[in-house]
């Protein structure tokens, strides 16, 4: 039996986007019919999540544009500083789960479909799965996204 010598197109991508996950979805009206986002976060953080993709997207990606796609996004966030005590340490009351002002898990995600659109799919609704994860950094991170990108087969 031989072995096939055609290199499989790379079907995963996990990457991480440093910064401050932003939400996108709340608009507001400026007259004139043009909404623009409520949030200025949103369109250098949509910036940052698309070059970054593009620059670690394998050159044999282009196979996986039109495939149904699965996508794994935990966004982590910097903890208050009034959950810690004056000597640095994290406060017993300090909440377990990222709940405060921090924005909706849908409106993070869909931050993150809107940004990758084109980039590693060719729209979102290829997108046929979707986890979405909210945390605290712990005391070796920074705020970012861990996304992974799967095609499915």
């Amino acid at each position: 039996m031989q072995q096939s010598t055609t290199p499989t197109p790379s079907s995963s991508l996990t990457f991480t986007v440093l910064g401050k996950p932003a939400p996108q979805g709340s608009k507001r009206h400026v007259g004139r019919g043009v909404m623009v986002e409520s949030s200025k976060r949103c369109k250098p953080w949509r910036q940052d999540v698309r070059h970054t993709a593009l620059d670690l997207r394998p050159d044999d990606w282009y196979a996986n544009m039109d495939a149904a796609i699965s996508i794994s996004v935990v966004f982590v966030f910097a903890r208050p500083k009034n959950h810690f005590r004056t000597n640095g340490q994290l406060k017993p009351s300090a909440p377990t789960y990222c709940t405060a002002r921090i924005g909706d898990v849908d409106k993070l995600a869909r931050s993150i479909l809107d940004s990758l659109a084109g980039v590693l799919f060719a729209a979102d609704e290829q997108v046929i799965n979707l986890i979405a994860h909210k945390r605290y950094a712990n005391d070796r991170e920074q705020p970012c996204a861990i996304i992974t990108v799967s095609a499915v087969p």
